[in-house]
């Protein structure tokens, strides 16, 4: 089959690692495997894999040059003549469906995110067959928009079980790591994403000063970037740990790449997302290297987690509850990987995805 998906930009984000981890596995497959965006560092990564990238602005939201562009994106349809459309993101949802229209090409939706309700939000729902990213993405898009339970496929995120393997971690990483932040000897409490205030740094960083009270080794290892509208908010974090008087537990590294070497060296990772997660692929990713997760109760995360067996959920906000689900976490004894493996492996989500395909094809 020759598969085209679309999505906005190629940089950081789940959704992007998703559409260049799907070329990947379908071009081993014998499928080709063509990426509409308008470019970005991970462009370069499709290619090198064997997959094909066309620059085209689908991720202008500019309704004068609109119509110029579904003109165009018509004759690159029918120059190209693909098997399946996949849109991963609203504009170029409905600037493939509108160029699709008399071509009639299947045309698959993937529904990422809980985006507002919207007739502009609705174009995710007018696939003809649409997959959301967990159980709670279906739900919120049938009390919604009345999708039809037929036409919607739940495929998890899925997860690289060669990069989150804990027989292929970099360990000679981990030990420089661990000795350029003074963390060997350390029980580490890390949490990885971007710095947003969705993400309630704050209330992570409250739970570690609770800890410090029993275990004064404790560390919390803040792991993200720090884009240039978001130095307020970090700076308010950095005037939180100080007025804590926990200087000495908490870190903050910066954007890191070997995202699964800071998972395997955690002792817990934490999700302390204000805002349900679509999917909560980094939850998937830090069980897979068999490291606990403690989690805000909502969103995708209540697909993954078995709480009281390879983690626990805690209510959004409360440090204290917080601070006592890290606690228990020392308890927990579990096969993340083979759990991972059984339920949200790459491989998976790949035959899933196909299966949608074939379908419709």
């Amino acid at each position: 089959m020759r598969i085209i998906q679309l999505l906005p930009e190629l940089n950081e984000g789940g959704v992007e690692r998703g559409v260049v981890e799907l070329s990947c596995e379908l071009v081993k497959l014998g499928h080709e495997s063509i990426v509409i965006s308008a470019g970005g560092k991970l462009q370069e990564q499709i290619e090198k894999e064997g997959g094909k990238h066309i620059a085209f602005d689908v991720c202008s939201k500019n309704l004068f040059t609109a119509p110029g562009r579904i003109i165009k994106l018509r004759k690159l349809f029918q120059e190209l003549k693909p098997d399946i459309l996949h849109a991963r993101s609203r504009v170029p949802a409905w600037l493939s469906y509108l160029a699709n229209k008399k071509s009639g090409i299947p045309f698959v939706t993937t529904v990422h995110g809980f985006n507002s309700v919207s007739s502009y939000s609705a174009i995710m729902t007018k696939g003809d067959h649409v997959i959301c990213v967990s159980q709670a993405i279906k739900s919120y898009i049938q009390a919604h928009y009345n999708t039809l339970n037929e036409k919607i496929t739940v495929i998890p995120r899925g997860i690289d079980l060669e990069k989150f393997n804990p027989q292929n971690i970099d360990k000679k990483f981990i030990e420089n790591f661990k000795k350029e932040y003074h963390l060997d000897d350390k029980r580490i409490i890390s949490t990885v994403g971007r710095i947003t205030q969705l993400k309630d740094h704050q209330t992570f960083i409250r739970s570690i000063a609770l800890l410090k009270k029993d275990h004064p080794n404790v560390i919390g290892l803040i792991v993200g970037g720090i884009r240039e509208d978001k130095q307020d908010y970090f700076h308010t974090l950095e005037a939180l740990v100080k007025k804590l008087d926990i200087s000495d537990n908490i870190v903050f590294t910066g954007s890191q790449n070997k995202v699964a070497e800071i998972y395997a060296l955690s002792d817990v990772v934490v999700s302390s997302s204000k805002k349900p997660e679509s999917f909560g692929r980094s939850v998937a990713e830090a069980l897979a290297l068999n490291t606990p997760v403690v989690a805000t109760a909502h969103g995708g995360v209540l697909d993954i987690i078995a709480e009281g067996k390879n983690g626990f959920f805690y209510p959004v906000g409360e440090s204290e509850a917080l601070a006592e689900a890290i606690d228990k976490c020392r308890d927990l004894e579990f096969n993340g990987y083979r759990y991972i493996t059984e339920n949200f492996s790459l491989g998976k989500m790949v035959q899933s995805t196909l299966t949608v395909y074939k379908e419709l094809v």
